[in-house]
């Protein structure tokens, strides 16, 4: 009987070969199929300095259930514009990055700590997330008792400068409108005449008569 182990042998050395062959770098390169572009991604914050930036978790009140229901979890900041100076604060969530928050922060607004939770906080603001401007009663959740103080601190920081900015406009604007009527002032005074009464306007035309009278007098003769 003949032997199988030659060819046992030479069919372990073909299959070899084909391995080989398979991980047998040919370097030849394969152009994509399709060619992307870089795409330039705005995100409205360009002309803003984040003067906070934290991570939490939002809610908002329901009115109509009289519950707290969840906006999402991820980046609250307080963003400065570089021009106007005005902050406002921005929520996006973390995975798709959808706006839960998006509201000026404004003189007359104050935070406080909710229900004796010191790592939460609520606030009413008039919210503009959902493209339309409602009235939102929020309450965010830190990780830590310092994040939500380090928040608080900044919000209430940030309303009293916007506050003593109000009141330091106002006062240039009523500075600026009383220098115009001061000025209106003096050019009135300047062209300011006494009115003549009518026994004062018939003796100066009494005076011209006598006048005209010598003169014609004084030709004749």
């Amino acid at each position: 009987m003949a032997s199988t182990e030659p060819e046992h042998e030479y069919r372990e050395e073909g299959e070899a070969a084909v391995a080989a062959g398979d991980d047998e770098d040919t370097g030849a390169q394969v152009a994509p199929i399709i060619k992307l572009e870089e795409v330039a991604v705005t995100t409205g914050e360009e002309d803003e300095d984040a003067i906070l930036d934290l991570k939490a978790k939002l809610y908002r009140f329901d009115k109509d259930g009289n519950q707290w229901k969840e906006r999402g979890a991820g980046s609250v900041k307080l963003l400065k514009h570089k021009e106007s100076g005005k902050v406002r604060l921005v929520m996006r969530q973390s995975k798709t990055l959808k706006i839960c928050a998006n509201h000026l922060v404004i003189p007359t607004m104050t935070v406080q700590e909710h229900s004796g939770n010191e790592k939460s906080c609520v606030w009413h603001a008039t919210d503009f997330s959902d493209g339309e401007l409602k009235e939102e009663l929020f309450c965010i959740r830190f990780a830590s008792i310092e994040n939500c103080k380090s928040f608080m601190e900044m919000f209430t920081q940030v309303a009293e400068s916007q506050k003593k900015k109000e009141e330091n406009k106002d006062a240039t604007s009523a500075a600026g409108l009383l220098e115009k009527l001061s000025v209106q002032e003096k050019t009135g005074e300047d062209k300011y005449e006494e009115p003549v009464t009518p026994a004062e306007k018939k003796s100066e035309l009494d005076s011209e008569a006598d006048v005209e009278e010598k003169r014609e007098t004084a030709a004749s003769s």
